[in-house]
């Protein structure tokens, strides 16, 4: 049966004119929204607008079946094609790929759009900004992986080839291990301004990421003006 398509409520902050860029940012697994607006004072970007969609509510089988916010089922820890619900993983692709289209028919270009996202967010934003057919401002992946790794060689899109990265990471992970985002981090980083960023935290946003988070997300929307009038 085909995966349905989910359509995704948000949660939005920003200006309501001179709009700068914009930051869809996701959720992790079992979260929500509004999980991520309290740290928007401490990112001082007030021209920016945040977009915060919200998961559908799935049945998570490494969660024993139980229905929580996520953007794609988890079947094993185990590694391989099978760990993470494939056909779930392109549903949610495609309504994100629509706040990217939404965000365009307000006004604001691809190039001045970042994809963010935390844990299965962030999966989600690498998933989806490596393969948008319009280049992207950047990526943020905060404690995120690769998804479905064996397709992105026929499914890379050349204009996002060369899109600056961000990974941040806590050592102290025991979620999402360390050494699967710097897997993800060594793949991607090649021919491109990536960083690559470590807190001694668990499976958080550490304290000294929150500036680099926010230049880089300054850096990257205030390139992607390219000296255009703002909406």
């Amino acid at each position: 049966m085909p995966q349905p398509v989910p359509t995704l409520d948000v949660l939005e902050s920003g200006p309501e004119s001179g709009v700068r860029g914009s930051v869809i940012w996701m959720h992790g697994l079992g979260a929500s929204s509004s999980d991520f607006e309290p740290l928007l004072p401490y990112l001082g970007l007030s021209d920016v607008r945040f977009v915060f969609p919200q998961a559908p509510t799935l049945p998570v089988t490494l969660n024993g079946g139980y229905r929580m916010p996520a953007w794609y089922d988890i079947r094993t820890l185990a590694p391989g094609p099978n760990r993470e619900d494939e056909a779930g993983v392109r549903a949610s692709s495609w309504a994100i790929t629509e706040l990217i289209r939404r965000e365009n028919a307000r006004g604001i270009p691809s190039h001045r759009i970042i994809l963010m996202g935390f844990s299965q967010g962030a999966a989600m934003a690498l998933h989806v900004g490596l393969r948008h057919p319009e280049a992207l401002a950047g990526v943020g992946v905060l404690s995120g992986y690769l998804l479905v790794p064996e397709t992105l060689k026929e499914e890379a899109s050349p204009a996002n080839n060369a899109t600056p990265m961000l990974f941040c990471h806590g050592t102290l992970d025991d979620v999402v291990p360390l050494s699967r985002g710097r897997a993800a981090f060594d793949r991607l980083a090649e021919g491109r301004a990536a960083q690559w960023h470590t807190d001694a935290v668990g499976h958080t946003i550490g304290p000294t990421a929150i500036p680099v988070l926010r230049r880089f997300l300054d850096g990257r929307l205030d390139e992607g003006l390219h000296g255009e009038c703002t909406p």
